[in-house]
């Protein structure tokens, strides 16, 4: 691992807690608590990469722990590892059925320990690099269709719960069919690139994000951003296009590529799911479009 993994530590045994502690820091970054109920408050703040989960504990057990985790989005992909004293293989396959990636019995041999935690890291890390992967356009770098209809989701629900502003602009270069006739296909390829890696740099939240919608669309979230901020951030993209003063002598309004933006926001009343706000930027785009192109419309 090339920096120290995470680890939650959830035993109500103190001595079995300072043990595993021991075993797994030179190599990990621990975490302690003492019961289920704790666990789950530490995991609603914190991400971890591994858990070590024991199956025993006053009021909710390690199962129960368990259940919860796998089904809430935001840590059903932890690996956790039972630890028990009771040597019975039902517990076992109970645990690896609800979930569980592995089982560690009472008392602990260290180095076994070290090798399970080490190799269910390792298949983690495997893991999340084919998630990122599968999740990233290949030309552009950015995130892909897939990624954007699963954030956009998630977004919305944060959105309707906190009771804030979610903000989507749809982009499109200006003309891009007549560059591809005009330049070839590589070069197409080249500029779509550098379009999508001049606007992901203008991101400065780590909540923001812009991904590849089709072709030579982009779509960009902007959770907790009000409309007039949206149209402002949508200015901004717009701007540092046309500073790459990319060649676009086949461009019917502009010697170089321009961008057009619409921008929606749940700030209307009238937008019920995300996918609406989608379909009312795409409709502001179209606007932006039959207004000459080269600017920012928002429905």
């Amino acid at each position: 691992m090339s920096k120290k993994a995470k680890v939650l530590i959830v035993d109500d045994d103190a001595l079995n807690r300072i043990v595993l502690e021991q075993t797994l820091s030179d190599e990990h970054q621990i975490y302690l608590v003492d019961s289920g109920e704790a666990a789950l408050a530490f995991l609603a703040t914190t991400q971890v990469d591994l858990i070590i989960l024991d199956i025993v504990m006053p009021g909710i057990d390690g199962y129960e722990v368990l259940v919860k985790l796998k089904e809430n989005s935001q840590t059903h992909s932890i690996p956790i590892i039972f630890i028990s004293a009771n040597q019975s293989h039902d517990d076992e396959a109970k645990g690896l059925e609800l979930g569980a990636m592995d089982y560690i019995t009472k008392p602990f041999c260290a180095s076994i320990v070290r090798v399970r935690v080490r190799n269910q890291l390792l298949i983690k890390q495997k893991n999340d690099l084919l998630e990122r992967l599968a999740s990233i356009d290949g030309l552009t770098e950015l995130p892909n269709r897939r990624y954007l209809d699963e954030n956009l989701t998630r977004e919305w629900r944060k959105c309707k719960r906190s009771d804030t502003t979610l903000s989507v602009l749809l982009i499109d270069i200006d003309y891009f069919k007549r560059y591809n006739d005009n330049y070839g296909h590589r070069a197409g390829d080249d500029c779509l690139t550098k379009v999508a890696q001049c606007m992901a740099a203008q991101c400065e939240r780590g909540s923001d994000f812009i991904a590849r919608y089709g072709g030579e669309e982009f779509a960009a979230v902007l959770p907790a951003v009000s409309k007039d901020q949206a149209i402002v951030f949508a200015e901004k993209l717009r701007n540092a296009v046309n500073k790459l003063a990319i060649s676009h002598q086949a461009s019917l309004h502009a010697n170089h590529i321009t961008i057009s933006i619409g921008v929606a926001s749940t700030a209307d009343t009238a937008i019920a799911s995300a996918e609406q706000l989608l379909e009312h930027a795409d409709l502001a785009l179209y606007a932006a479009k039959q207004a000459g192109r080269n600017q920012v419309m928002a429905h």
